[in-house]
């Protein structure tokens, strides 16, 4: 089965020639562009809670997909920092909730979804809260598209751990092997692959 979305300047999304049964999409950086404007809620929520080091941009990227609270608690592992996981995550959803509406979708992503819709399931799996994620989906059209949605609260264990994308397969009633990941994080394609499912990669280019 092999499907192209065809998109401006000549690019296209390859999907892989494989019998695929079911799609799961993650959400930030994949179906929507929110990744800058969740940097700056970031960097915003950070300062807030008295952060004395640098969030780098290499730094949220390569963490792109983890629980908000797991980043917090990395960053205290890492700067020495006694950051309240719970109250940074609350300050930078409130920040990044106020930019929701600017959010665009990433097209050719947004468009593959819309052509597999009814015809194979399809779930979200996102490492974002389950009203930012909603709201994104809502502000981009592609909620309706979307019966599953797993987030954080559904699992006990977030990306990289393959717990999501496992929850989605097993709503879907679809087995592990039979599922294509769409992702654009590295914790995400460490899920997929430790969930036995193949992954597709969704650089930033496509944005």
């Amino acid at each position: 089965m092999l499907f192209w979305v065809s998109l401006p300047f000549f690019m296209s999304l390859l999907i892989p020639d494989h019998p695929f049964k079911a799609f799961i999409f993650d959400c930030d950086g994949t179906l929507v562009d929110s990744m800058p404007l969740h940097y700056i809620a970031w960097c915003e929520a950070l300062k807030v809670h008295g952060a004395n080091f640098e969030f780098t941009e290499e730094f949220f990227y390569d963490h792109a997909g983890v629980k908000e609270q797991d980043v917090v608690r990395i960053l205290n592992n890492r700067y020495g920092t006694s950051m309240d996981p719970l109250a940074v995550d609350e300050t930078k959803a409130v920040i990044f909730h106020r930019c929701i509406p600017e959010v665009k979708p990433v097209r050719p992503v947004a468009d593959f979804a819309r052509s597999v819709a009814g015809r194979f399931p399809i779930a979200v799996a996102s490492g974002s809260a389950e009203d930012t994620v909603r709201g994104c989906l809502k502000a981009t059209g592609l909620l309706d598209l979307f019966e599953i949605i797993i987030t954080p609260k559904d699992v006990r264990h977030g990306k990289p751990a393959p717990d999501m994308f496992l929850l989605a397969a097993e709503r879907m009633d679809i087995t592990p092997a039979e599922c294509l990941v769409l992702e654009d994080g590295n914790s995400g394609l460490k899920a997929a692959e430790a969930a036995g499912m193949q992954a597709l990669f969704v650089p930033r280019t496509l944005r």
